[in-house]
């Protein structure tokens, strides 16, 4: 179990990602579709387009670290936006526990 400082906060990246990114690919989507530093410390989740599996991306203080999750059977729900960016998008690492997990 890895552990996350009660400050940190979870982005959950409305739309869809291409999953073939790694830790330039998807660093490079949060400097520029959300305007954040993804050595800030908090955790940014991305799905695929079809649904079926996420990419975490997150800096422990020490490096980063990519986390990846597919399903075999089902699809994460994930909200859609326009923009990069969405209100909604900032969670709490409880709101968003139950996403990553797939309930």
């Amino acid at each position: 179990m890895i552990g996350l400082p009660a400050s940190t906060r979870v982005w959950i990246v409305a739309g869809h990602t291409d999953m073939r990114k790694g830790f330039n690919g998807l660093s490079a989507t949060v400097q520029t579709a959300l305007a954040a530093n993804p050595f800030c410390g908090h955790v940014f989740v991305f799905r695929g387009r079809r649904g079926d599996m996420l990419k975490v991306l997150w800096f422990d203080g020490q490096g980063l670290l990519l986390l990846a999750k597919r399903l075999e059977r089902g699809r994460f729900v994930w909200p859609q936006a326009a923009s990069g960016t969405d209100p909604r998008g900032k969670q709490t690492g409880r709101d968003a526990s139950s996403r990553i997990v797939g309930y």
